[in-house]
């Protein structure tokens, strides 16, 4: 290693004295070297350090790893996790101008996830004895006699292949017994008796049939808990990876925020580090490789940092704290980026037709930019992901599952491979699937 463990300490000290004058507001980071190996593993985990066993994250490793040893993919320079104390990752093969780096890019990432409200529900402080327990669970469901690591991976398989089919927006979804007591309650509010809706009395007098659905649910994991009846077991799983994906599904949201203020302080510290010159150029190209643009791809980091200094640039820093504590990816896109800036970005949308290959469909100009961003916003963030959600449950025990269709049609092949799951090793009954394809209801 070309740098001492004393070298960092002094760095991060000067870190955190310039982020304090900026009043930044960041979890204490606990920082972790590791060898390129290590960080592999930690990569394939998502970084949390006592996440569960599954053969998915074993296959991540493997692919990576050779992939890295062929020279055709690097390692990420930097991995922290949302928790408090924030945990991060140094590689040990990093020279010292990237660990300062590294840990001035951290300080913006935890004081992120400490204040977007998208962070909120994440419950830091317990997460990575959350993740240490269900990991201890899980692995005595497969050393059971009565259950078996075949059950548990067959059935996390299932779960896995939804597991971002449950609450996106932080509403706090409603029982049925809540469904029902606020349609009590609204017919009981209304005085006028003659415009009470006809439909919800009618919900009530079918109340007997407690297995139906009294509105559609879009919480698909969670609706498998009520409505299902299942094992202890299963359950747990159920939960589990339903706690999972709603601890990083603001990531998944604000990814290009998150970035994006993240690249915006290292650059503004390590500005103000005064490096020296053996240092500074090496972080210049560095900060610049990374910010880049992508070809033919979004690079989060360069949308990002573009983002935060046009608005420093046009409100002052203050407007930029008001982002980070407020936005997500789709609403800072829709507030903040005009015409001007996707010109400047250089961005345009692009489709796969059969008979010609890639062809451009829109450019930034005055008629189409407008196209461009309905594009961008509906790939960026949860939006990347179809919305699946449950739509009816009729008397026989068939549950109707519906796609959210927003313009997209779904890899059938792929859906229906997602409707076996379910059919297989989740929902005991018959289950119908309907989406959307070419413009006609398609049914599987």
């Amino acid at each position: 290693m070309s740098w001492t463990f004393s070298d960092l300490k002094k760095w991060d000290d000067r870190i955190i004295e310039i982020a304090h004058k900026y009043k930044l507001d960041w979890f204490n980071i606990n920082y972790e070297v590791c060898d390129y190996y290590e960080m592999i593993g930690h990569m394939s985990y998502h970084g949390m350090p006592s996440h569960y066993n599954h053969w998915s994250y074993g296959k991540s490793f493997e692919r990576t790893h050779q992939m890295y040893n062929m020279g055709m993919e690097g390692l990420p320079y930097e991995l922290i996790i949302n928790s408090d104390p924030s945990i991060a990752y140094l590689m040990k093969q990093n020279d010292l101008y990237l660990q300062i780096l590294i840990m001035a890019h951290c300080v913006g990432h935890s004081d992120f996830f400490k204040n977007n409200r998208m962070f909120k529900e994440t419950r830091p402080e317990s997460v990575v004895s959350r993740f240490r327990n269900a990991k201890k669970r899980i692995q005595e469901y497969c050393e059971n006699p009565h259950i078996g690591y075949d059950r548990v991976e067959n059935f996390l398989d299932a779960l896995h292949s939804i597991k971002f089919q449950t609450e996106r927006s932080n509403i706090p979804r409603q029982s049925r017994k809540e469904i029902k007591q606020s349609i009590v309650d609204d017919i009981n509010r209304k005085k006028n008796k003659s415009i009470i809706n006809t439909a919800d009395i009618g919900l009530l007098n079918y109340d007997f049939l407690n297995s139906s659905l009294l509105k559609p649910d879009r919480d698909l994991l969670a609706f498998f808990i009520e409505y299902g009846n299942f094992d202890d077991w299963k359950v747990d799983l159920i939960n589990i990876v339903r706690e999972d994906s709603q601890y990083f599904i603001p990531q998944v949201k604000t990814k290009i925020l998150n970035e994006g203020w993240a690249s915006f302080w290292h650059y503004k510290i390590l500005h103000e580090l005064n490096l020296p010159q053996e240092y500074h150029i090496p972080f210049l190209k560095m900060h610049n490789a990374v910010v880049r643009p992508h070809i033919g791809s979004i690079n989060p980091y360069h949308v990002g940092f573009y983002l935060f200094n046009k608005i420093y640039e046009e409100k002052g820093l203050d407007e930029c704290f008001l982002i980070r504590e407020t936005h997500d990816d789709v609403a800072a896109v829709r507030a903040y980026l005009t015409l001007t800036d996707y010109r400047e970005l250089n961005f345009f949308s692009f489709s796969n037709k059969k008979k010609v290959g890639k062809t451009i469909d829109e450019v930034s100009d005055e008629s189409g930019y407008k196209e461009i961003q309905k594009d961008l916003i509906r790939n960026i963030g949860i939006n990347s992901v179809p919305l699946i959600y449950a739509a009816d449950l009729t008397g026989d025990g068939t549950l109707i599952l519906e796609h959210d269709h927003d313009g997209r049609d779904l890899d059938l092949h792929y859906a229906d491979e997602v409707l076996k799951a379910i059919s297989e090793n989740i929902w005991p009954g018959e289950v119908k699937f309907l989406t959307v394809v070419e413009d006609d209801i398609w049914e599987i």
